[in-house]
């Protein structure tokens, strides 16, 4: 864990203030959830998404879009928000679902998942650019590059991508010829190179390689 001293905690501090923004503007709301997801564009594995309630107070330093972070950094922030969220939710989506039904009715499905697994009812969600069929939508704020904007939203898309990262590695295990650790599902020269070396296995998501010309 990354200790903040001097002038890089001030600074720290500051950004953190600029990304209380929505929290504040809803402040009056009992409980503020924030909802992202990570895996939509990948050809392989599912789609994860997480729900998560933060502590009036947030006190959880390096806190930001969870693409901006180090996976050594988004780990121990994924602990750390484990431990001192009001809630959590996680919601999962497998790749057959998401041929099954699209990539975007899924992301609604693990999300609606992700809140359906918190202890908490939520009075407002805060989502990535997003709003969720099936939640009122009343309760929801759509905002666009919200995991740079609103360190709720931060928070569950630190904790998607890391629970989808930990998913892709298990993964790895039963498939080491794709190297999923490596690059999570999404379509790399090495990825394409191994699916027209070994064709698809069980995790691939159909329609995507389909409109890519790839036969199963």
């Amino acid at each position: 864990m990354r200790t903040w001293k001097g002038e890089a905690l001030l600074k720290e501090l500051a950004r953190l203030e600029t990304m209380k923004e929505y929290e504040r503007l809803y402040a009056d709301d009992a409980c503020i959830c924030g909802i992202d997801e990570a895996g939509r564009g990948p050809l392989a594995g599912p789609v994860v998404a997480a729900a998560v309630v933060l502590p009036k107070e947030c006190g959880i330093l390096g806190l930001n879009d969870s693409k901006k972070l180090s996976p050594a950094r988004r780990e121990a922030l994924y602990k750390e928000i484990r431990e001192k969220a009001v809630s959590f939710g996680v919601g999962v989506v497998s790749p057959g679902v998401i041929d099954e039904i699209n990539i975007l009715q899924a992301t609604y499905e693990a999300m609606r998942q992700a809140v359906s697994a918190l202890t908490v009812s939520p009075d407002r969600f805060l989502n990535d650019a997003v709003v969720i069929p099936g939640i009122e939508a009343e309760r929801q704020v759509s905002i666009v590059k919200g995991d740079a904007k609103s360190v709720s939203i931060a928070a569950a898309s630190i904790l998607a991508k890391v629970e989808r990262d930990h998913m892709m590695e298990a993964y790895d295990g039963l498939y080491p010829q794709y190297g999923f650790a490596r690059h999570k599902g999404y379509g790399t020269k090495a990825h394409m190179e191994a699916i027209r070396a070994f064709g698809m296995c069980p995790i691939h998501r159909r329609t995507f390689l389909k409109k890519m010309g790839v036969k199963a």
